[in-house]
């Protein structure tokens, strides 16, 4: 049965005892037997600190990166702007000249040939008139003979008599040779003339010539002569007149002046590719002739008329029969002879020839010159397209016509020559003495 509360309460609680508890501590030691390990304490970084890390790791990348693409840049500049730069100096041979050659008219092989270039005109200068006294002049002038009769070439001497449209007759200065027609154009020729007479009424405008010799014959109808020009001169009785050495001085300074005008008039007709040497051109004169019908102020003009003949020559044939004298074992290479025009240039037997008739000659090439080979540009530098530095002065040993070169290269690095036709500059020093 449960006890009473009273006796609960009156029962007496005895507390416990709560002992302490006792911990054992090492003594304590002096402060110089002390070891202790003392770390620094750990903070945090300050955010700039952290972003310039941060930045100055991007920076070496990037500066990286950067040189990477400039070296990929440069790279690409040297191919997009490469060139190469090529000088060739040409072989050449310093020659003495002494040719003696022979040359055909029109040849149509391969043997040296020769064209001749016929031009005539007149030069007029007023010279003075001195004294009166009986004078007696026969009219002169220019007549083109034709040959429509047939192909065979017709020669004509000296004083063939011309029967002119005015009824007068007048003769033939030199001997010459009408040629025969040649694809149905009659064959022509040049003469000068004079009246078989003096006196002023031979004078005339220009006329149609027969060739009175040949009357009474077919040829007389299909040969004829046109006048080239006016005839005059032709004078009877008392005139002023001019003295020898005015003449003689007159005379000189008028073929001097004639034969300028002709060889320009002669250097224009040259075709290319052909050569005419300073001293293979010839002038034959007419006698002057003085008018003095036209006398004023004691000056009266004084005319000669005169023709000039010059042999032209194939520059490429004539170079390669020198050459053929000249070079050891020629092969026919392309070359040149430097400053060939300025040879001098001699004929044979020049006194003894009709120039309008010749047909063959012989003459003489002199003079201190070089003979210089020639470069096929396009073919060498195609050849030398991609070449390294080495291959370039290896593949120089092929051509026998080259005396040296030299090669530079653009960028600096590369060690190839490019490999497009546009980016090689080739510069041939040719010879200029």
């Amino acid at each position: 049965m449960p006890k009473p509360l009273q006796d609960m309460v009156a029962r007496k609680i005895t507390p416990k005892v709560i002992r302490p508890i006792k911990i054992d501590r090492p003594a304590p030691r002096d402060v110089d037997d002390e070891v202790s390990i003392i770390r620094p304490p750990r903070t945090r970084e300050p955010m700039g600190e952290m972003m310039e890390k941060k930045t100055g790791g991007s920076r070496y990348r990037l500066w990286i990166v950067a040189s990477l693409a400039v070296v990929f840049f440069l790279l690409a500049l040297s191919y997009l702007f490469s060139r190469a730069f090529i000088t060739v100096t040409p072989k050449s041979q310093a020659v003495t000249l002494n040719e003696h050659l022979s040359a055909v008219k029109d040849a149509t092989n391969d043997n040296l040939g020769y064209d001749l270039v016929v031009i005539s005109g007149d030069e007029t200068k007023q010279v003075k008139a001195g004294a009166e006294k009986d004078v007696s002049t026969k009219a002169t002038g220019t007549v083109v003979l034709y040959n429509n009769f047939s192909s065979a070439a017709q020669k004509l001497d000296i004083d063939t008599r011309l029967e002119g449209s005015n009824g007068k007759m007048y003769k033939t200065k030199a001997k010459v040779t009408i040629p025969g027609i040649v694809a149905g154009k009659p064959g022509s020729v040049e003469v000068g003339i004079y009246a078989a007479d003096a006196g002023a009424e031979y004078n005339s405008a220009p006329l149609d010539f027969k060739i009175f010799g040949f009357k009474g014959t077919p040829k007389y109808a299909k040969f004829y002569g046109r006048g080239k020009g006016s005839i005059a001169g032709g004078y009877k009785g008392k005139m002023p007149t001019v003295a020898d050495a005015d003449s003689a001085a007159a005379n000189t300074e008028l073929k001097s002046t004639l034969q300028a005008k002709l060889l320009k008039k002669a250097a224009d007709q040259i075709p290319n590719g052909f050569i005419l040497f300073k001293d293979a051109v010839f002038l034959n004169t007419t006698p002057s002739t003085v008018d003095y019908t036209l006398t004023k102020d004691g000056m009266a003009p004084m005319t000669l008329h005169g023709t000039l003949y010059g042999f032209i020559f194939n520059e490429n044939k004539l170079t390669k029969q020198i050459a053929k004298d000249e070079v050891d074992r020629y092969d026919g290479a392309p070359l040149y002879v430097l400053n060939i025009k300025d040879l001098n240039f001699s004929l044979s037997n020049k006194d003894n020839i009709s120039f309008a008739d010749v047909k063959n000659i012989d003459f003489t090439l002199t003079g201190n010159t070089k003979i210089v080979w020639k470069i096929d540009e396009s073919k060498f530098i195609n050849e030398m397209l991609g070449q390294s530095k080495s291959e370039f002065q290896q593949s120089l040993a092929k051509y026998l016509n080259i005396e040296s070169a030299t090669l530079r290269i653009r960028p600096f690095w590369r060690s190839d020559i490019p490999g497009d036709v546009k980016d090689v500059d080739l510069s041939i020093k040719y010879p200029t003495n």
